[in-house]
């Protein structure tokens, strides 16, 4: 065999395991955009949990200010009365009508927080997707080993665990 030949046969398989190497871009200000993407989908997500909790509370409030002006209205029909300038003229109904808004306004504002942190959350889902590699992780040796050899009067079944 010809010194030509040798050194192409030990040539080809080094340019096929560098063919199947993978570019890694380490630079850090790419690392920086996977972190922020791994790990900002989830804060962006429990912003989405927690502000809507929030909205419900505050609907809540809204709900049992309304309710008690709703008890006052019926309670005496004259509390109810409201004045040239579209306010009520009893204190306490005046009260509770402009508490209701005031939660119900707090509660609008977490809502639409809610939902601005639950788009951010899927766009950063989307850009954590986009940020992987198609090709599968680098798995070196699997630890266990079974084996199953026949043999004269059965069969000999081997284990063996790799450190």
């Amino acid at each position: 065999m010809s010194p030509l030949r040798v050194a192409l046969l030990l040539l080809i398989p080094g340019a096929a395991l560098g063919a199947q190497s993978v570019a890694v871009d380490t630079s850090p200000r790419d690392a920086w955009k996977r972190d922020v993407a791994h790990y900002g989908k989830w804060v962006a997500a429990a912003g989405a949990v927690g502000f809507t909790a929030l909205a419900i509370q505050q609907h809540r409030h809204s709900n049992d200010a309304w309710n008690v002006l709703l008890g006052i209205c019926h309670q005496n029909n004259q509390n109810c009365t409201v004045g040239p300038d579209g306010r009520y003229r009893y204190y306490q109904s005046e009260y509770y009508y402009q508490l209701a808004v005031y939660y119900d306004h707090r509660a609008r504002w977490r809502l639409i927080a809610g939902q601005v942190s639950l788009l951010a959350s899927i766009g950063l889902f989307v850009a954590d997707l986009r940020g992987r590699s198609s090709t599968p992780a680098n798995i070196p040796v699997h630890p266990l080993a079974l084996s199953l050899t026949p043999t004269s009067d059965g069969a000999a079944l081997s284990l063996r665990l790799n450190f």
